[in-house]
């Protein structure tokens, strides 16, 4: 199905930039927020303030396994109840609430022994980080990503009222804090930056980015979207595109929209591009970041 509205940045390895659609709106980065939370929590454990391969205090899971989904925990995206709720525009569930009825059946099996996509896992390791820094997300994420890269647009979402201002329609009813780890919000041209900056050595040491695309090999193709090969790394969803070769970035989506934030090292030397979409299937948006990295273009406002 192909998207109705999709707006798109794209940064090219010699600085040249272009946009399709209006990449200065404000969008909902969903869970490219992930690869946010992982740059945060590399750069802590770099400090050493936090260790990936400790087990967490009270825990049975370290925090590399909370951010390459491999702790076993269980996702509240299964919820019928959760959806409900969402739907029905009520305030965001209490944590403790949203975390028992997550864990109601238990772990889907021991720490590191398979690996199952889990936004919970993503909400604890958002907690572990922010206890070991002392500072919140939002502080982190300035100190580690926006400042170093002068992006002015990010911003964590926790209101209504915050929302309001994202493009999309169905954003003015939603309430971000239903994204338990949190979701940022800011422009196609931010998250391409940011993603560009991370792949370009901007953000961390030649050695913390070689732990963050340290990967798992989860199959081949998916249906409906353009991949051929998928791994997973430290908040990075790693692999490749049918066309377009391997591709590094995330894609996240929500209940009114979509977006794939994705860099393409096989093409010109390097392409980075964010695209996002008011369509609901993932591979909409990333096609469409597929198909601009491809393209001859030169930058419009």
């Amino acid at each position: 199905m192909q998207a109705t509205t999709i707006h798109s940045f794209r940064i090219s390895a010699d600085g040249t930039r272009a946009s399709r659609g209006k990449a200065s709106l404000l969008f909902p980065y969903w869970s490219f927020t992930k690869t946010v939370i992982a740059i945060c929590a590399l750069k802590l454990h770099e400090s050493g303030k936090v260790d990936l391969d400790d087990e967490i205090t009270g825990e049975r899971f370290t925090l590399r396994q909370l951010l390459n989904h491999t702790a076993g925990l269980p996702d509240y995206a299964s919820l019928v109840d959760y959806h409900r709720a969402v739907a029905a525009e009520e305030p965001p569930w209490p944590r403790d609430r949203l975390l028992g009825a997550t864990m109601a059946k238990g772990f889907l099996f021991a720490p590191g022994q398979s690996w199952a996509y889990s936004n919970v896992g993503y909400m604890l390791a958002k907690e572990w980080i922010e206890a070991a820094s002392g500072l919140s997300l939002a502080a982190l994420v300035e100190e580690t990503v926006s400042r170093p890269l002068g992006l002015k647009s990010l911003e964590l979402a926790t209101t209504r009222e915050q929302f309001r201002r994202v493009h999309w329609r169905g954003a003015d009813s939603y309430h971000p804090g239903w994204v338990y780890h949190g979701c940022l919000m800011g422009t196609a041209e931010d998250a391409a930056l940011l993603l560009h900056g991370l792949v370009t050595g901007a953000l961390l040491s030649e050695s913390m980015l070689g732990e963050m695309r340290q990967s798992l090999p989860l199959g081949g193709a998916l249906e409906g979207r353009p991949w051929t090969e998928c791994s997973y790394g430290l908040g990075l969803m790693i692999g490749s595109f049918s066309g377009s070769g391997r591709v590094i970035g995330h894609t996240g989506g929500g209940p009114f929209s979509t977006n794939a934030v994705y860099h393409f090292p096989d093409v010109d030397r390097g392409v980075t591009v964010a695209s996002f979409s008011d369509g609901l299937t993932e591979g909409g948006a990333e096609f469409e970041a597929s198909d601009f990295a491809l393209s001859r273009c030169s930058f419009t406002a």
